[in-house]
């Protein structure tokens, strides 16, 4: 046990080597001409003015949290440490961000640069820039957990379940920090980015009907910037949190285990150590991975990521049956605490086969979601296909189309998610469940790079655009770009699709702490549980489209302004608009002394700065709202435990739901709007850029935008963040047990249970 103890770091430190690798090999790459060097230098300066206003906020928060649970721990149950964890979580978090934005915003750059020659160089840089997010987040999740544990197990001790319970309350403060994090940084980051898109978007290709990132748009600097903050540095602490919550889980219901009958070689703590091993082992699936990411000139992007993908999945799903059945008993019994039992003596039976298919089951059902996804919102699909014909009666039926397929696109993922949690159900109970999501994101270090890809193409193609670099060069960006939306999709689904696995297991974890048998939603605090919850992804959406609304309505006035009020911007706008779709080559010296001396005159500081206000000002109700409702409900008279149990499983079904249908309308709006960059056929007739159909899809896809990019992702934080409070608290609410409901066994007091009902009570239920 010792030793595989202290080789888990190993693995987060291989993954962390990974990192240093790669930034190094990135920035050795040419970053292009002086004027792209600019723009980059303008992006990567407002990227980090944003992340260090926002931590400043964030450092407040998580002094004060820590504090309050250093103060409040019950020392009984639990250990003024976890305050210590919720820092480390919440630092992690926030490294893990900082590292992605670092370099891409020095891929963008150089992705543009190697474009300049061919396709295949533009995706390796874009996609190292992405690994070595994916790889940062990895390896910080398993070597803080891997250390945590090591520190705790050596102070407290794990020689016994009252021990091992307390060393893994103590490190869900990990998980509660990272979660912390990860919604403000998603919520901010995404109020930031969508400000700035929906501004640049409105005022630039809609009214102005000049391109996407042209450099006369004021806003296409925060555009840009907003697209690392937000999907970058957002998108990073929201997997890092998932992954680390889906660990921390598997963990809790793990320690149960540790009973008479249940014999391994780890002194009872294989199944709490198993998910920091597959964790640790997918870093290294993860880079085998990358190693199969490539792409020939005139390729398909989207394949060469999938294979990536593909080939670390199958390898990790043999390498998990090996260190399973190495590490797991054969077979035990185990007397379940919130299930009834197969047998009233020896409990339920379980297996390492079974646990093993149950990881398999969560690995497949991520990788099927994916191609669902993929098939919602990838361009040249049938549902993209059907927003991009019905743009051509307007933005209202763009509209309406964009709705329908962000609804259908719900079904087949639910399934898929249902008949998981059935089958990893039945193969492992409720540590099955757990354990398979930690398989849907035990491969996270290349899912993560092949999410994280898309900003950096994005910017890429925004670099290309503000540079004048040749067409063939942006349309070589475009490509990569319109793929990264649909990468994007496919990361927002993993998370989302893991946020329901592991919310479910957290669940167990919360009941088996609480000491809670079940919750009865005939109760009325139940009941009123379970709407209050079915309520607050609503809320949750609706603050955070609001702010985005408000957001870039100052945004679009700024636009506005500068268009009207700065001669140079004035002048080259009509010097455009008179020229049309003239190559610029073929202008009047005089028309292009014009638009030269409007280099440079737009004011992109100011629309940075508002972007940046106002995602600081409006991230902090919603992020609150996750933290404090679950206290409010727990302690509220009237409501309880078991209403706080309700609450979770609302806000978890509603809320899974609700970042479906967003994350999929968003994605599937975006790639029918850039459909037209490249021409479409609708009803015979090629309709291209600036089109009255485009215009109408340029609509769609800004209302689209924080559907997929704010509220839709950030739902998958919130349901699990609540689920992790609930857990933090759950010793605070433990159930007194009866008579009538349990006796205790001597052998292991907190985890054998066997119900007594005497003749009277039965006669009485009959």
């Amino acid at each position: 046990m010792q030793t595989l103890l202290y080789s888990l770091p190993v693995f987060g430190v291989l993954g962390l080597l990974y990192v240093v690798w790669k930034s190094a090999w990135v920035n050795k790459q040419d970053a292009g001409t002086d004027k792209m060097k600019k723009i980059a230098s303008h992006i990567a300066e407002g990227a980090m003015a944003f992340l260090k206003a926002e931590y400043k906020v964030l450092a407040i928060f998580v002094v004060c949290v820590a504090l309050l649970l250093a103060l409040t721990a019950d020392s009984e149950i639990s250990h003024p440490l976890v305050g210590f964890s919720f820092v480390l979580g919440a630092f992690c978090s926030v490294l893990a961000g900082f590292i992605g934005m670092r370099v891409a915003t020095k891929a963008n750059v150089r992705a543009t640069q190697a474009a300049r020659t061919g396709l295949g160089k533009a995706l390796e840089i874009a996609f190292t820039g992405g690994s070595v997010m994916g790889m940062g987040v990895v390896g910080l999740g398993v070597l803080g957990l891997s250390v945590l544990f090591i520190v705790y197990s050596n102070m407290f001790g794990v020689d016994n379940q009252m021990n091992l319970n307390l060393v893994i309350t103590v490190i869900t403060g990990f998980s509660f920090g990272a979660s912390s994090i990860a919604l403000f940084a998603r919520v901010g980051g995404g109020i930031y980015t969508k400000a700035a898109d929906v501004g640049a978007d409105l005022v630039g290709k809609v009214e102005a009907g000049i391109p996407e990132d042209h450099p006369l748009n004021p806003a296409t600097i925060a555009d840009n910037v907003g697209d690392n903050v937000g999907d970058v540095a957002g998108m990073g602490a929201d997997l890092f949190e998932s992954y680390v919550g889906s660990i921390v889980g598997t963990m809790v219901l793990g320690a149960a285990f540790m009973v008479p009958g249940f014999v391994d070689n780890f002194n009872g703590l294989s199944a709490v150590l198993l998910p920091l091993v597959l964790a640790g082992v997918g870093i290294v699936m993860s880079f085998l991975g990358t190693f199969f990411v490539r792409v020939k000139e005139g390729g398909d992007p989207q394949k060469a990521l999938n294979m990536g993908e593909f080939v670390s999945s199958a390898v990790m799903i043999v390498a998990s049956y090996f260190i399973i059945m190495w590490m797991l008993p054969a077979e035990w019994w185990f007397k379940d605490p919130l299930y009834s039992w197969a047998d009233p003596e020896k409990g339920n039976h379980y297996t390492a086969l079974g646990v093993f298919w149950a990881t398999v089951i969560g690995l497949v059902a991520g990788v099927i979601i994916g191609l669902i996804t993929e098939y919602y919102t990838g361009s040249g699909k049938k549902p993209v296909l059907s927003i991009i014909r019905q743009s051509s009666t307007g933005a209202a039926t763009n509209i309406i189309a964009g709705l329908s397929v962000g609804m259908m696109s719900t079904m087949l993922p639910i399934i898929v998610i249902a008949v998981a949690i059935i089958g990893a159900f039945q193969f492992g109970g409720l540590y099955g469940i757990a354990i398979a999501a930690v398989g849907m994101l035990s491969n996270l270090g290349i899912q993560l790079a092949v999410d994280a890809y898309g900003p950096i193409a994005d910017n890429s193609g925004g670099i290309a655009e503000m540079s004048g670099l040749p067409k063939e060069v942006r349309s070589r960006t475009d490509k990569l770009d319109a793929v990264g939306n649909t990468t994007a999709a496919i990361g927002k689904g993993f998370a989302i699709a893991s946020a329901a696995l592991t919310a479910l297991a957290l669940f167990g974890a919360f009941m088996t702490t609480a000491n809670m048998k079940t919750i009865d939603v005939s109760k009325a605090n139940v009941m009123a549980g379970l709407f209050i919850g079915g309520m607050l992804p609503f809320v949750f959406s609706a603050l955070a489209m609001g702010a985005v609304g408000r957001a870039a309505m100052f945004m679009v006035e700024e636009v506005r302004r500068q268009f009207a009020t700065i001669p140079a911007l004035k002048a080259a706008l009509e010097v455009m608009k008179r020229n049309g779709d003239k190559d610029m080559k073929d202008w009047s010296a005089a028309d292009q002394k014009t638009f030269d001396d409007a280099d440079g005159k737009a004011e992109y500081g100011k629309c940075i700065e508002i972007s940046t206000k106002a995602a600081l000002r409006q991230m902090i109700v919603p992020g609150l709202m996750a933290v404090v409702v679950p206290v409010v409900i727990a302690f509220l008279p009237g409501f309880g435990a078991e209403a706080l149990g309700g609450m979770l499983a609302g806000v978890t079904v509603t809320g899974v739901l609700m970042a479906i249908f967003q994350a999929n309308a968003g994605g599937a709006w975006d790639n029918a709007k850039k459909s037209f960059e490249e021409g479409v056929e609708i009803n015979g007739q090629m309709y291209y850029k600036k089109s009255d159909p485009h215009k109408a899809a340029v609509v769609g896809d800004t209302v689209g935008d924080p559907f997929k990019d704010t509220s839709g992702p950030s739902l998958n934080i919130l349901i699990k963040l609540m689920s992790v409070v609930a857990l933090v608290i759950a010793p605070l609410l433990v159930q007194p047990k009866t008579e009538a409901t349990a006796v205790e066994s001597q052998d292991n007091p907190k985890i054998e249970s066997v119900t007594k009902v005497n003749a009277e009570d039965a006669a009485n239920q009959q």
